[in-house]
């Protein structure tokens, strides 16, 4: 129960049990959204480390200028990963990785046109992308109604 639920001659003596507690803590949501940004994370410091291979990546996909999207690629998942986790425009990074997440989805895990042979594995990792892209607009919403109700 929240303040806005709890009557008010219990509002001074609720104590929400420990589960409730844990699972709405502060710290659990920060890992969580770390959970959901470790992939661009983790891609944004591999495309870093390694921008030749990362320019390689954006040509094999048929995108030009290859090292312009490389950089703006890297820029952008560790960009809006940082702006998720420090809260600083949450809902603005959280918008960023699901629009490039859902482009990315169109651009890498065409199973539609992926050989027979390859078809699960790409139509899984398409349909696990647009559960990301889910996930962010979550968290863009949960932000964007926080910050109404502030």
């Amino acid at each position: 129960m929240s303040s806005k639920t709890c009557p008010p001659s219990l509002h001074s003596t609720y104590r929400p049990p420990a589960f409730t507690r844990w699972a709405t803590s502060p710290a659990l949501r920060w890992i969580a959204l770390l959970g959901l940004c470790a992939a661009y994370i983790q891609g944004g410091l591999v495309k870093a480390f390694d921008f030749h291979g990362a320019t390689a990546e954006m040509a094999h996909f048929g995108i030009q200028p290859a090292a312009a999207f490389a950089l703006a690629t890297i820029v952008l998942e560790l960009g809006a990963s940082a702006l998720i986790l420090t809260g600083r425009l949450r809902w603005l990074g959280a918008l960023a990785l699901a629009a490039f997440t859902l482009m990315a989805t169109f651009v890498a895990n065409r199973f539609w046109d992926a050989p027979p042979a390859e078809r699960f594995m790409v139509t899984n990792a398409f349909f696990e992308h647009l559960g990301l892209v889910g996930g962010f607009c979550l968290v863009a919403w949960v932000d964007l109604r926080e910050r109404l109700d502030a």
